[in-house]
């Protein structure tokens, strides 16, 4: 009942605050090993979620774990979102006839693939290194290290909707910048995570949700 009204009974990563504002914080995070799952939503159904139930598997929260074992991981929070930048192909002109068969090749506009979105999970802070984390049985998931690293956090509650996210998003990366915060960006990532806590089931008003940039 209480994961209904928002209480976060498992285990969360591990920060210390070394900035904060009205606008923002700013984490670091120590390393962890972690679980990920990089799916295109378009074989969920366009689910951007889908990744999740993959990793569930995996620890054993559905089902029998799905890893070699086999054993059931503790869940952790949050499950976090790597957003994908679409790719877009410009317009293009002029229309190009061929000789031989005169064929036109009509103007296109705009043309956009979908690009695969990781989504990631935490292991229990008790599994410390790549050698105590079981191997999963799925392709799919990568289980891989991450070192120590500093973002610049905003929390919000509601259903994390794209216009929400996005908007969240560009109000803290203006914060950071015009505090002096050097943000981290990578090629063909948006320069933020966004992290959530809670299950589906979590009334919106009580769901807490993350937006985190990297900073330097």
């Amino acid at each position: 009942m209480g994961m209904v009204f928002g209480k976060i009974s498992v285990e969360t990563p591990k920060y210390e605050v070394v900035q904060s504002s009205q606008d923002y914080e700013i984490r670091k995070y120590t390393s962890c090993v972690i679980a990920e799952v990089a799916y295109d939503p378009s074989q969920f159904g366009g689910d951007r979620d889908g990744g999740f139930m993959v990793l569930a598997k995996y620890i054993g929260a559905v089902g029998n774990p799905q890893n070699t074992k086999p054993e059931t991981i503790a869940m952790t929070a949050p499950v976090i979102t790597t957003q994908k930048v679409s790719e877009k192909i410009a317009m293009t002109a002029p229309v190009i006839t061929t000789q031989k068969a005169s064929e036109e090749i009509a103007m296109t506009a705009p043309v956009i693939t979908t690009q695969k979105t990781p989504e990631t999970v935490g292991t229990p802070s008790s599994m410390t290194s790549l050698e105590q984390v079981p191997k999963p049985t799925d392709e799919r998931v990568v289980i891989r290290e991450e070192g120590e690293r500093k973002y610049g956090v905003v929390k919000f509650s509601g259903v994390a909707t794209d216009e929400l996210v996005q908007e969240k998003a560009k109000k803290l990366k203006e914060s950071l910048e015009r505090d002096g915060c050097k943000v981290i960006t990578r090629e063909n990532e948006e320069p933020f995570l966004l992290a959530r806590y809670n299950p589906p089931w979590t009334l919106p008003m009580f769901r807490t949700n993350e937006i985190m940039i990297p900073v330097e």
